[in-house]
């Protein structure tokens, strides 16, 4: 085989795999974000939300949702935004425990696919994702890091949410501090 066509093989082969890494990532992350209050029910872009979370400015679609349905846009905007502290490795190991399913069922009801099937798993991947750069999640980051290209958020059960995830890290905390009191009381035998 000549030189070239070797290295041709080589460039098409690291192109197909470039791309294949560079759709994959970009299909990861949420893009829109269906949010619903009561009968309302309007799609939204998840930048919208961003940057109503950053600067309190809200797209004229975003204010006629909560006008409409009677939200104070900046008790949406605090639990978008408001970080529940998490360890990465602690979380991922909670949320696939029989506890941390119970939990990821119950803020599935929340914020779920479109099709309202592995809501579960999706949910996990988002939240871990979140924890793993800088041990904090938000409902925002979570939505952003949705494994899928469209996210539904009840809007009217956000607070409850924010709620939850904030019993899931006190639970996380109190497991944290009573692992350490045991093995501070522990004392292994030196080799």
């Amino acid at each position: 085989m000549s030189r070239s066509f070797i290295t041709g093989r080589w460039t098409l082969f690291l192109a197909a795999g470039a791309g294949i890494v560079f759709y994959s990532s970009a299909a990861v992350a949420a893009e829109k974000v269906v949010l619903k209050y009561s009968a309302i029910r309007m799609t939204l872009p998840v930048s919208e939300l961003e940057i109503f979370a950053e600067t309190g400015k809200m797209s004229p679609g975003l204010e006629m949702l909560l006008g409409n349905a009677k939200k104070d846009p900046e008790a949406v905007r605090r639990s978008l935004m408001r970080p529940v502290k998490v360890s990465q490795s602690l979380l991922d190991r909670t949320l696939n425990s029989k506890v941390g399913e119970i939990i990821l069922d119950e803020v599935a009801q929340v914020i779920r696919t479109p099709s309202g099937k592995a809501n579960r798993e999706a949910l996990r991947e988002a939240l871990v994702l979140c924890a793993s750069n800088d041990s904090e999640i938000t409902l925002l980051e979570a939505m952003k890091n949705y494994p899928a290209p469209e996210v539904n958020v009840e809007g009217d059960r956000l607070v409850e949410a924010y709620g939850k995830l904030v019993a899931l890290s006190e639970q996380f905390g109190g497991a944290s501090e009573r692992l350490q009191e045991i093995l501070n009381k522990i004392r292994l035998p030196r080799l």
